[in-house]
């Protein structure tokens, strides 16, 4: 989960510009840019809720050679698979209730009756009627056929870690966008 290609410049024609001067001088760009993706990333380090610290010490922030894009956040395919649940951290969920496609006599035929389930509310070509009846367990845990999940409120730290420090983050690749394209005036207009 990452804040991926962030665009703080929206010109094209400029960042064509940005990249062509990168080919042929150095600018300043990259090292502002990794200084600011730093300082988002700490900032997330320090918001994403904890439990084992796992999650946090696999943010990390990466800035292209041009230095136009950075990537904060999980980075790769491992990482994203391994710590998936931080999405729901960020946005929360809405939580499951099992009780639609319990049929309403269950307690009175001896519990949760699942073969022929009330599918009077259930519509559409997805319904429940159509799919395998699976339990849901955790490998420890058994939740029964059809549990109630509780809905988990959303803890945010992606955006509101780029937003504690946007002024910081805009006031510095301007400067090194204003810094790289004076240079680049200088020195390939002499030339």
């Amino acid at each position: 989960m990452a804040a991926r290609r962030s665009r703080m410049s929206g010109d094209f024609k400029l960042r064509k510009t940005l990249r062509n001067i990168h080919t042929q001088l150095d600018n300043e760009l990259k090292p502002a840019m990794q200084e600011a993706a730093d300082k988002v990333l700490a900032t997330m380090k320090q918001l994403v809720p904890r439990d084992s610290g796992q999650a946090a010490e696999a943010l990390e922030a990466f800035v292209s050679k041009s230095g136009l894009d950075a990537e904060i956040g999980l980075r790769g395919k491992k990482d994203n698979r391994r710590f998936f649940y931080l999405k729901f951290l960020e946005y929360g969920t809405k939580g499951y209730s099992g009780a639609v496609y319990r049929r309403n006599d269950a307690d009175a035929i001896g519990g949760e009756h699942t073969t022929n389930r009330d599918r009077s509310k259930l519509s559409g070509k997805n319904r429940l009627g159509r799919r395998e009846t699976k339990n849901k367990s955790d490998g420890a845990h058994f939740f029964g056929k059809y549990p109630d999940i509780p809905a988990r409120p959303a803890h945010p730290w992606l955006r509101p870690a780029y937003d504690v420090n946007k002024e910081f983050v805009l006031a510095s690749i301007r400067h090194a966008v204003s810094n790289t394209l004076k240079r680049a005036a200088e020195e390939l207009g002499n030339g």
